[in-house]
């Protein structure tokens, strides 16, 4: 008789967290940190407490997004949060900060992304986003399989290439039985003159949301003001009159739509006995 398969760690719920959501993309590249950012953004000014954890350890993109540069601190063992537009935030980017390379191996990176789940004073929370690492490897799997996600959202451009990666970010999510709220088709198109301009090929990821049987969240524009947002710390959506911010706004209803669904459907359903 061949060894035995160790059994699956539990997912331990983050005490006072409503619904856990995941951003992820199969490849790097397809704007995920925007969108993450922008959706934290978005269900915020529609009155939710919300958290943002950047756990793409090697590129962590959110502190500049955010505008934020300082350290967290401690009080007693839960570290502090810090906070921007509203968002709770936690970032490797505030404790590695600057252009020096992380050459942390798994474990260590593993530690850390637990750590930042664990002990972080996150509080009461609506809604905590997860900007997850590209791709589909040990920090996004273990992340995965030690916490109960409410779902996730894939990020993709129209591009083939990103739509491959896509498909492989989605099968990531439902062979680990996590569900997939469903595709967001990042920088669709570039609006000039009044006309739609296909700069990625156009209608992908639709194709690929009806393949995977998934729904498609939103079709977001390349949009050189939403790139200029990030790179300076205010993102579209605290930029008030934005066609694009209506957008993300949109956005994030279908999301709490669809979080809410996936909510309903893992509650066990309790029968009472006559």
């Amino acid at each position: 008789m061949g060894p035995q398969a160790p059994p699956e760690q539990p997912k331990l719920p983050i005490p006072g967290v409503e619904h856990i959501i995941a951003v992820g993309s199969g490849k790097g590249g397809v704007g995920k940190s925007t969108v993450a950012v922008n959706l934290a953004i978005s269900l915020s000014k529609m009155g939710h407490k919300v958290g943002l954890l950047d756990a793409d350890v090697y590129g962590p993109n959110v502190p500049l997004m955010m505008g934020v540069r300082q350290s967290p601190h401690a009080i007693g063992q839960r570290i502090q949060p810090l906070e921007a537009h509203g968002i709770k935030l936690m970032s490797m980017g505030f404790l590695n900060p600057g252009d020096k390379p992380l050459v942390w191996r798994g474990p260590m990176l593993n530690s850390v992304i637990q750590q930042f789940l664990r002990s972080v004073d996150w509080g009461e929370l609506d809604y905590l986003i997860i900007d997850l690492p590209p791709g589909t490897g040990d920090v996004q799997l273990t992340l995965i399989q030690t916490t109960p996600l409410t779902g996730a959202v894939v990020v993709t451009t129209p591009s083939d290439v990103s739509l491959e990666d896509a498909r492989k970010a989605v099968l990531m999510f439902e062979q680990v039985r996590e569900q997939v709220l469903g595709i967001v088709e990042n920088m669709s198109y570039l609006e000039h003159n009044g006309e739609k301009l296909y700069v990625f090929g156009k209608g992908g990821g639709e194709r690929t949301a009806h393949t995977m049987k998934v729904p498609l969240l939103a079709e977001i524009p390349l949009d050189p003001a939403t790139r200029e947002g990030g790179d300076t710390g205010r993102p579209i959506t605290t930029q008030p009159s934005s066609k694009q911010a209506e957008l993300f706004a949109t956005l994030a209803q279908t999301v709490i739509d669809r979080a809410n669904a996936s909510k309903a459907r893992q509650r066990p359903t309790i029968t009472v006995a006559d």
